[in-house]
């Protein structure tokens, strides 16, 4: 499996980015998809998932604000996230989120995102 992340970068509170994650290696449109992130000195936590179908779930501190979206016939799993604010600063991670590999989520490299106050 591999995960490529991009779309990340440095913005001001208020601002907008979106997240892309190409995925290969896997059967795309039967997975969960999940975006994580992880901000220096803190665990990484779940941010939003979609099922193959389109059903998602958040967050309750992105709820509102960030909406996750899929493209089967891409793989590829969006991020968008609206409304930034400054503890949204985090390295961004996609995962199926149902897979595994030596007990832990496969991951990609990550897209840093700063969100300036």
């Amino acid at each position: 499996v591999q995960l490529v992340e991009s779309g990340g970068g440095f913005v001001q509170a208020g601002g907008s980015l979106r997240l892309s994650c190409e995925v290969s290696g896997l059967i795309f449109s039967i997975n969960v998809m999940a975006w994580y992130r992880q901000a220096p000195g803190r665990q990484r936590e779940l941010v939003a998932d979609i099922t193959g179908r389109g059903k998602t779930n958040y967050a309750d501190f992105v709820r509102g604000r960030f909406t996750i979206s899929r493209d089967n016939a891409k793989n590829t799993v969006y991020l968008q996230m609206d409304s930034l604010k400054p503890e949204d600063t985090a390295v961004y991670y996609c995962t199926p989120a149902g897979l595994r590999v030596d007990g832990g989520h496969y991951w990609g490299q990550g897209t840093q995102v700063t969100v300036s106050s």
